[in-house]
């Protein structure tokens, strides 16, 4: 029985995005800090890990920048952390990223629920989340706010859902993936010994030969392009301002210019 955890550092939320001198967006010097929505993923992994007695491991995929990430989870309880990158994953894109995360998961070959935060703050975006079910070949459940039940020996969860239009309970076999909104816990602070601890974990790194990835499996975005925002079109356009003596023909008139441009 195993539950990993997904997480990355992310720019602290109130850093500015800027645009440099090559016309690419960049966060700049922003301070990173463990992206927010894992907090309680991460959090939820240790819950289960102290409820059930459970294998714990924090994944994370990126440059060594992202082992402050790792460490953090180990602070806070999550058993073993395992880091997976090499230059073949650079500039990877959502897929690619999926491509990496489920190949660490089959290396570890005994996972059960794979749980990621909502999504990830730096690019807005939970694509990953469900691209990495995809590539599993897994049940996917989004925006969770409580495990009402999970029996590891019987395959099942129960899960109840945040939706649009309310709540859903949903239950499905397991393996599964799952990603935590806020309402699920209470984030864990790490403890003194936690920090101690983690400060001296070695933490492996898995290439993708080391999980069976080619090249092109690992991800690269080649499809996606930056925008050059230094050369951005003038805006043009005119103002015309309706006027009458009366607010009726101001209307009036408004009214009769939207009909001869057939706006309306």
């Amino acid at each position: 029985m195993h539950v990993v955890v997904v997480t990355k550092s992310t720019p602290d939320t109130a850093a500015k995005v800027e645009v440099n001198a090559q016309g690419a967006v960049t966060w700049g010097n922003a301070q990173l800090v463990v992206n927010p929505w894992d907090e309680y993923a991460v959090t939820e992994a240790v819950l289960l890990k102290d409820a059930h007695k459970v294998k714990t491991t924090v994944l994370t995929v990126g440059e060594e920048v992202h082992n402050e990430a790792l460490k953090w989870s180990l602070a806070v309880g999550v058993d073993e952390a395992v880091r997976v990158w090499d230059a073949d994953m650079a500039g990877q894109d959502s897929l690619g990223y999926a491509n990496a995360v489920a190949g660490a998961v089959k290396k570890l070959g005994d996972v059960s629920l794979v749980i990621f935060g909502k999504e990830l703050v730096d690019v807005a975006s939970d694509a990953h989340i469900f691209q990495t079910a995809r590539k599993l070949g897994w049940t996917v459940l989004g925006s969770v706010f409580k495990i009402k039940s999970i029996d590891f020996s019987a395959k099942t969860i129960t899960v109840e859902r945040l939706l649009e239009e309310g709540k859903q309970t949903v239950t499905s076999q397991l393996p599964a993936v799952i990603s935590v909104v806020k309402d699920i816990n209470e984030p864990k602070s790490p403890s003194f010994i936690g920090i101690r601890k983690a400060s001296k974990a070695a933490i492996p790194v898995w290439s993708s030969a080391d999980l069976g990835l080619g090249t092109a499996s690992a991800g690269s975005a080649a499809s996606v392009h930056t925008a050059d925002y230094r050369n951005l079109p003038t805006r043009q356009g005119t103002v015309q301002i309706m006027e009458g003596a009366t607010e009726a023909e101001k209307a009036e008139k408004l009214a009769t210019k939207l009909l001869q441009e057939k706006v309306i």
